[in-house]
């Protein structure tokens, strides 16, 4: 039986449920902050810092992605960034401005990293369940973003790999080493806002 911890429970003593749940119960607020998490990781995408010795542009978009996951849960994260993935498919400019846009972006050097991010909001999304199972919100928010992140750093680097006939060590270089710095530095900061909205809830 697992415990759980005083961290963990919601208002009440009942067990904490994903953010999204604590804010809207009701099927058009959650269709409203659905479209919003579009709008949250379309925002980050435009954060980008161009770098001169790789086709993979530094965003926010991959924050914004472990944000979404973390907030809405699994099942409504998924939904949120395919809906992304197809505004963007779609033309709209919703994703980062260094790429082409469109079909043309999303099949291109970063496809790998898009593609990956509906799967990586799932694992972020497992946060508050692992808050359930005794972790604190901080430590299951840091596990399930560096499971996330890994699948966008795996799915990039496979991606980019295959479509330049890249070596793994040429793709580990392009695709996974510029960005690990940054990709902890992101997992901790949105296990920070994670607690912390946590907290803020049960207070």
């Amino acid at each position: 039986m697992h415990s759980v911890t005083s961290e963990s429970l919601g208002p009440n003593g009942r067990p904490a449920l994903p953010l999204l749940e604590s804010v809207s119960q009701t099927l058009p607020g959650k269709i409203f902050v659905v479209i919003g998490a579009t709008a949250l990781i379309a925002a980050g995408a435009h954060i980008s810092l161009p770098l001169p010795f790789t086709p993979v542009p530094l965003t926010m978009s991959d924050f914004a992605v472990l944000l979404v996951g973390m907030a809405l849960g699994p099942t409504a994260a998924f939904s949120a960034v395919m809906l992304y993935l197809l505004e963007g498919a779609a033309g709209l400019p919703v994703f980062s401005p260094a790429g082409l846009g469109g079909l043309a972006q999303l099949f291109g050097p970063t496809g790998g990293y898009l593609f990956a991010y509906p799967f990586a909001a799932v694992i972020a999304g497992a946060a508050s369940r692992l808050s359930r199972s005794g972790m604190s919100s901080f430590t299951a928010a840091v596990v399930s973003g560096t499971g996330a992140t890994a699948v966008i750093l795996a799915g990039g680097a496979t991606w980019l790999a295959r479509a330049h006939y890249l070596s793994a060590s040429a793709a580990w270089h392009v695709a996974v080493g510029p960005f690990l710095f940054g990709a902890a530095a992101k997992v901790v900061g949105a296990a920070m806002i994670f607690a912390s909205t946590r907290r803020w809830l049960r207070s």
